[in-house]
């Protein structure tokens, strides 16, 4: 199946791709890519991930993670 630039999945076939485009803009198919290109499902999975993960870590180990990326920016010039 073709993918567009952002890499969203449309019918390769003409007529089916006009079908599903007539069924987006009547709304009887919601077109789940956001205004940016990125799936809806994973933008909202990726807002939940950090907070889940920062909940989980310990204030210790969330320092430490800090730390270590701040001396890998640093590093870089």
């Amino acid at each position: 199946m073709p993918r567009g630039p952002k890499g969203e999945k449309r019918p390769a076939d003409a007529n089916q791709r006009a079908v599903m485009i007539g069924r987006i803009a009547t709304g009887d198919a919601e077109d789940k890519v956001t205004d940016d290109g990125k799936n809806a499902a994973a933008v909202a999975l990726g807002r939940m991930g950090g907070k889940a993960r920062a909940k989980s870590l310990s204030k210790r180990k969330r320092a430490e993670i800090a730390r270590q990326g701040a001396q890998t920016r640093w590093a870089k010039k």
